[in-house]
């Protein structure tokens, strides 16, 4: 029999999915470093969390396998307790508390306090905004607001995390500051819909006044925009975006599908035309910005017909960067009342033909930029490379800027001039230029 451990407590923290979740435990951990508490991220503890993502099926799997692997190591003795909180739990709790019973307890998206009780520790209302970042050092997500108000007949996001709620302007520029004072340069701010924000606070969309409130936030130099949804875009947000340089010319826009009939059925609020004419105006606005954006193929009902429109549609608009995912059948969606009728081999197919499509271009765009230079930040040393990011690029997800770490040294956590001296499709090779 196992005798009790008599050291102190560690809280290791294990973040699933997207960088929302990342924010989220940034939060939590804060919140326990504020507590007293010793607390890791995805290092040796004895006392696990578990953020889990519950959005599509195989990350709906990645979240089981987790909780099951920690309930195992819990039944033999290597952890003491295990919490299981995000969006999975929100979603599946009572499933999960019968399905696998040997978790201490299970917490939904908005629980924090509950969870933190659970932890020994106390939630502090004067730690707004303050949170232990787990990014290199020079980049840190911005959530501006919680939730979505959106329809979209796939997404089960609303049923796991609510309606929107927007952050204020003073909340989030004091977040601003502390994260400046802590060594971060580079703003990503994140949202299920950024183009919604401030809609239940100011009674408009806001993020053009947001922006302008940031920018003068000192040590920040580069703000990055992700996730705005193409219905409703704020088109002032594109002539602050030309004006001040340190809103990197770059935004996520997930489109999702592009055949007016899919549209629909999707409930996006949109139409082929208008989307067209949308990232035309993106274009002629702000000359260079890199566009990225989400594509689902095998949505119900999605013929040839529709995805050859969508593969024509991808080689006409040739995006700076791309994802594209196969259509998961998520119950309670308003999708889940269709028949999940495109086979999962064609779904797999049309997704590894739209990759291989973006692929090229992605190749051509590369070839284009070798010569110029540009000024990157540096994340971090991997093997023999200094890996960095153009302002075009954001991190995990695009393009890396790698320089040999035998024949130069960049400083990380820094921005440096870098010329590019070779491309692949999803990697640009560069050398420091040295300013006398």
């Amino acid at each position: 029999m196992r005798t009790k451990s008599l050291k102190k407590n560690k809280i290791n923290v294990i973040t699933l999915g997207c960088s929302k979740n990342v924010y989220d435990s940034e939060v939590l951990m804060g919140q326990l470093r504020a507590s007293g508490k010793d607390v890791v991220h995805e290092e040796e503890g004895n006392i696990v969390v578990i953020n889990t993502c519950g959005f599509i099926d195989n990350a709906k799997a990645e979240s089981v396998n987790m909780i099951l692997e920690y309930a195992d190591k819990k039944e033999r003795g290597i952890v003491d307790k295990v919490f299981v909180t995000g969006c999975l739990s929100e979603r599946y709790r009572p499933d999960l508390e019968k399905e696998i019973p040997n978790v201490d307890q299970y917490f939904g998206t908005t629980e924090l306090p509950q969870l933190l009780k659970a932890l020994g520790a106390d939630y502090k209302h004067e730690l707004l905004g303050e949170r232990l970042t787990t990014t290199p050092k020079n980049y840190a997500y911005l959530k501006i607001s919680e939730g979505c108000d959106r329809p979209c007949s796939f997404c089960a996001i609303p049923l796991m995390r609510g309606k929107n709620v927007s952050q204020s302007i003073e909340k989030l520029v004091k977040e601003a500051e502390g994260l400046a004072k802590n060594g971060v340069k580079e703003l990503i701010l994140i949202a299920q819909d950024l183009t919604y924000y401030g809609l239940d606070l100011y009674k408009k969309r806001n993020l053009g006044e947001l922006l302008e409130a940031l920018v003068k936030v000192e040590g920040i130099e580069w703000i990055r925009l992700h996730y705005a949804f193409p219905t409703g875009f704020p088109m002032d947000v594109l002539e602050i975006m030309k004006r001040e340089p340190k809103i990197c010319n770059y935004i996520d826009i997930p489109l999702q599908h592009i055949s007016d009939s899919i549209l629909k059925s999707m409930r996006r609020g949109t139409t082929q035309a208008k989307t067209t004419k949308l990232l035309k105006d993106f274009r002629e606005a702000v000359p260079g910005m890199a566009i990225r954006t989400t594509l689902i193929v095998g949505y119900p009902g999605e013929t040839e017909e529709d995805f050859n429109i969508l593969k024509d549609f991808v080689q006409e608009m040739k995006f700076d960067r791309m994802g594209c995912f196969a259509y998961s059948h998520e119950e309670n969606t308003h999708a889940f009342l269709l028949e999940d009728d495109v086979p999962d081999a064609i779904k797999q197919a049309r997704a590894n033909e739209i990759m291989e499509l973006q692929s090229q271009i992605s190749w051509d765009l590369n070839q284009e930029k070798v010569g110029q230079t540009f000024k990157c930040i540096i994340d971090r040393k991997e093997g023999s490379h200094f890996v960095g990011r153009t302002e075009f690029d954001s991190p995990d997800v695009d393009n890396e800027v790698l320089v040999d770490a035998s024949k130069h040294y960049v400083k990380t956590g820094e921005f440096v001039l870098i010329k590019i001296i070779e491309a692949t499709e999803f990697d640009l090779y560069g050398e420091p230029i040295l300013i006398s």
